[in-house]
């Protein structure tokens, strides 16, 4: 059997050669105009699903560096009002300081507790902080309104106990500002752990000035009250809740009263009868204490008795801040460390952002050379097929036989 060569045959093969050749010059006309070397999915289905799925990667990486600037705004804005309340709270010590001096007149008094009440005003406004999108800072997950609320005179906070977790890189978490209820209302009295006070009816001169653990005993955490018997001789005993006889002494100026485990400074004369009660610490929100300062510079006290009473009201609410203070660096210190995790987050995060788009240059990004060296190869192959198929078009049986 004999094959047979058509004219009708070659042309076709002719024409399909070119196409082809044609087709590939387009493709690496493309893949040079984009600069990359998977055009579609078909030109390497393997290399094409794997990007997509690098691609995803990046995209969350953005999206992790997006949550993180918003959680590193809201820090640092944590962190201004925090430092602001502080200052406040720092000014608020000295004017009770210099209210708890015999200095003062009435006019000075009047000018101190009218700057204490703009503290007070000044620390409901950065307690109800914004961030730079409208929410409230300090209302925990229910940022949408205000989280403190002042009725009748008293402050109350009506957010919720919620802390967020932002997460900043694969696999870590930050936390979002403080809930005001940590900050400005669950603030422990005394030292934190015990607290004391003078009884109301005290007739003395004797003033609290601190209250304190020993370290050489453990208190365990049970009432006790300092009751003077004899004026001027300092005699004292102390009763525990049950009014059981637990300790007796004498105090002498300048020494402190050390007794289960608790140590007072108590100064002046207390009289007989005189009584200063030792309980555990219990919570008291900043506004409370500085309406009990106030309170307490509004008295107008009458007899000496009561002038004792107003400093030993003073010398409560100066302890009463100066935990605040405290509370609020303790704060600060949080989200201080909550920044520090945001930058190292940030180089996590770019540490993964290069390893990744490494990868996808390797898979997509063209080899320029090797394409231009492909394309020019492909041209001359067009050419030469153009040729070779013009060069058939001229052949033909007549000019065999002319």
């Amino acid at each position: 059997m004999n094959d047979r060569i058509s004219t009708g045959m070659m042309f076709s093969q002719s024409v399909s050669l070119m196409l082809g050749k044609q087709s590939k010059i387009n493709h690496l006309e493309q893949q040079i105009a984009t600069g990359s070397k998977i055009v579609s999915a078909k030109d390497d289905p393997v290399a094409a699903g794997t990007a997509v799925g690098l691609d995803r990667v990046v995209a969350g990486l953005e999206q992790l560096g997006k949550n993180a600037n918003n959680a590193q705004n809201r820090l640092g804005l944590q962190e201004n009002a925090l430092a602001q309340a502080n200052e406040l709270m720092t000014r608020a010590v000295e004017l009770s300081i210099q209210a708890n001096t015999p200095v003062p007149g009435n006019t000075d008094l009047k000018a101190i507790v009218s700057e204490l009440k703009t503290i007070q005003d000044s620390l409901l406004s950065l307690a109800n902080s914004k961030d730079g999108s409208g929410r409230y800072l300090f209302g925990g997950s229910n940022d949408s309104d205000a989280p403190f609320l002042k009725a009748g005179g008293t402050v109350s906070y009506v957010g919720d106990q919620t802390q967020r977790q932002v997460e900043v890189a694969p696999g870590q978490l930050v936390n979002d500002a403080l809930p005001g209820s940590e900050i400005f209302m669950r603030i422990r009295t005394g030292d934190g752990t015990v607290d004391a006070s003078a009884a109301a009816g005290n007739t003395g001169s004797g003033l609290l000035t601190s209250v304190s653990r020993d370290g050489s005993a453990d208190w365990d955490g049970g009432a006790l009250n300092v009751r003077f018997t004899a004026a001027g001789e300092g005699a004292y005993e102390v009763l525990d809740a049950a009014g059981a006889v637990v300790a007796t002494g004498t105090h002498t100026k300048g020494e402190d009263i050390v007794v289960g485990g608790v140590r007072l400074r108590i100064e002046g004369a207390p009289a007989a009868g005189d009584r200063f009660d030792v309980v555990a610490s219990s919570s008291r929100d900043i506004f409370a204490t500085m309406d009990t300062l106030i309170g307490a510079l509004e008295s107008d006290p009458q007899t000496a008795a009561d002038r004792t009473g107003m400093q030993n009201l003073l010398q409560s609410s100066m302890r009463d801040i100066t935990r605040a203070s405290e509370n609020m660096i303790d704060a600060r210190a949080k989200g201080g460390a909550q920044l520090a995790a945001i930058d190292d987050a940030a180089s996590a995060r770019d540490a993964t952002a290069v390893t990744v788009k490494s990868t996808l240059s390797t898979l997509r990004d063209l080899d320029y050379a090797d394409a231009i060296g492909q394309y020019k190869l492909e041209n001359a192959a067009l050419q030469a097929a153009q040729t070779i198929f013009s060069q058939m078009q001229a052949m033909s049986l007549f000019n065999s036989i002319r």
